[in-house]
């Protein structure tokens, strides 16, 4: 039994990295021209989920937050501008 809660601990610690601020992330999707609803279907989620997590209003969980990590780490290494603006700054519309 303690090794089956040892694994458990092991697993926490591999989590992926932190997501971006809930600002910066909406900001990402939208230079890269994408809709909550394609994030949504692509990640099996629904919409209002994505909305929830770019308003920091929700956090992903596990298999969606390492999908959803990925997808926004990749999208800050095309626009590091956008991913390094400061979150006050206007969102792309």
């Amino acid at each position: 039994m303690m090794p089956k809660l040892l694994d458990a601990v092991s697993e926490l610690l591999e989590l992926p990295s932190e997501l971006p601020p809930p600002q910066t992330r909406g900001r990402l999707r939208k230079a890269h021209r994408l809709t909550q609803q394609q994030v949504a279907d692509r990640l099996g989620v629904r919409r209002l989920a994505v909305a929830r997590w770019e308003a920091g209003e929700a956090e992903p969980r596990a298999p969606h937050r390492e999908a959803y990590v990925q997808l926004l780490q990749e999208l800050a290494a095309r626009y590091p501008e956008v991913a390094s603006t400061p979150a006050d700054s206007k969102d792309l519309k």
